[in-house]
């Protein structure tokens, strides 16, 4: 099924769906990384990063803590959920308090059985197209190094690699930052 033949609509959530939302499968699968290596020639300063393919196909976990997740929803600007048929098929975080005029997408998951058929597109772009009515400047996607599949995905809508931060995650992964300038 192409995206644009996808029955789904995106919607605010409501407290009465994180429930599911926390059962959802929250990790990925991948064969590829983006590997950091330090510019040995300015130690300290600099860093390079380049796409490594992994000898076999390697399962990650979600890098927050699944037991705070529901509280730190609350905090958040915007909560979109995606639903095809009435059930939940994924979801997107949108903090605005992270950099001045900036939309934060903070979580981006799609339940499994429904990857790679376009919702991560559309909860991307219905991200988006509220940050443009917030009149926020620039939308950042934020993932861990591992995501693959989300590195393509903010490749392919046009996102532009804006940075890292070494041990970003509880648990000490590297979150790499993609952005997109929306004025």
């Amino acid at each position: 099924m192409s995206e644009n033949e996808l029955k789904l609509s995106v919607r605010q959530a409501e407290e009465a769906d994180y429930a599911f939302l926390l059962e959802m499968d929250h990790g990925y699968s991948t064969e590829y990384v983006w590997q950091m290596e330090l510019d040995a020639a300015h130690p300290g300063m600099g860093a390079n990063f380049r796409e490594a393919r992994l000898p076999r196909r390697m399962t990650v976990s979600y890098p927050r803590a699944k037991d705070a997740m529901a509280s730190e929803w609350k905090q958040r600007a915007r909560l979109l959920v995606a639903e095809e048929d009435s059930r939940l098929v994924g979801y997107t975080a949108v903090a605005t308090d992270y950099a001045p005029g900036a939309a934060w997408l903070t979580d981006l998951v799609v339940a499994a059985s429904q990857r790679r058929k376009g919702v991560g597109t559309r909860l991307v772009l219905a991200a988006q197209q509220w940050a443009g009515k917030q009149k926020l400047e620039r939308l950042v996607l934020e993932m861990q190094s591992k995501n693959y599949p989300a590195i393509k995905l903010a490749q392919k809508l046009a996102f532009e690699f804006s940075g890292y931060n070494d041990r970003y995650y509880p648990n000490q992964d590297i979150a790499l930052f993609f952005a997109k300038r929306l004025v």
